[in-house]
């Protein structure tokens, strides 16, 4: 149960993306090269483990230049029947509201489960193989003509659109295609956290999975978002089949930035 709890919540904190009326220029003040910020996703006051998302330099895939991103989902020792250990990245396009590329490692007992998913925009289609110890095992390809969203560029997305102050049905991709609201409501809170000794001011926003996912992810959402140009996701809420899960930043590396005062 906890393992597959700790392994959707990076989904979770990538719930809220991407609509085609925003203009595709580079929306780089959310982009920090070096960025790090650490998660510890919590059940029931039970810590299960940690979610660490790095921005890398950036690079270039298929002649477009695109930035970088990677995830590290690791439950903590000492939880019974959970050994997590899970690294995401993804190619992102310069716009943070769609992505060209994702690829996942996932530790399955001693083996690993590599998927990778090219959303090739050019040729109107997402290419999704999955590898079981580097044997494929499935090869899927959906036929679409709009930009989509994996599970970590998401993430990144979510703090681009943060004060859209719009409701919005987004273009997702978690196995197959599909679409979650988002109200964007822009709506001011301050948001107490362990790691932080002052309340910090954010921007509120929920939601509505209108899809069923691992452990039962579906339904109503929240979070709050640093209210200031980085917009640093700090805090979550989710519904799974048992209750509420709930994520909340621990220790982050951005330079010049510090959770501005509430």
């Amino acid at each position: 149960m906890f393992f597959k709890v700790l392994k959707i919540s990076i989904v979770f904190l990538s719930l809220f993306f991407f609509s085609s009326a925003y203009s595709l220029a580079d929306f780089s003040p959310i982009i920090s090269v070096g960025e790090e910020l650490t998660y510890e996703v919590s059940f029931f006051g039970i810590k299960l483990g940690t979610i660490r998302i790095l921005t890398e330099e950036n690079q270039t895939l298929n002649n477009k230049t695109v930035h970088k991103a990677k995830c590290f989902i690791n439950s903590y020792k000492g939880i019974p029947f959970v050994d997590l250990q899970v690294i995401y990245q993804s190619w992102m396009d310069p716009s943070l509201v769609s992505s060209h590329k994702f690829a996942s490692n996932t530790k399955d007992g001693s083996s690993w489960v590599y998927e990778q998913i090219d959303f090739n925009t050019d040729e109107k289609k997402i290419v999704h193989q999955k590898y079981y110890d580097k044997e494929l095992i499935s090869n899927n390809t959906f036929i679409t003509s709009g930009r989509w969203n994996d599970g970590l560029s998401l993430f990144f997305a979510a703090r681009r659109l943060l004060n859209s102050n719009r409701s919005l049905k987004i273009p997702t991709y978690m196995d197959d295609t599909v679409y979650t609201k988002i109200n964007f409501t822009g709506k001011k809170e301050n948001v107490e956290i362990a790691a932080v000794k002052y309340p910090i001011k954010c921007v509120y926003f929920k939601g509505m999975a209108d899809w069923t996912g691992v452990y039962g992810l579906t339904g109503s959402f929240e979070g709050w978002f640093s209210d200031d140009e980085a917009a640093v996701p700090i805090k979550a809420l989710m519904k799974v089949y048992v209750g509420n899960v709930k994520i909340e930043l621990i220790k982050w590396k951005r330079a010049n930035w510090q959770p501005p005062r509430g």
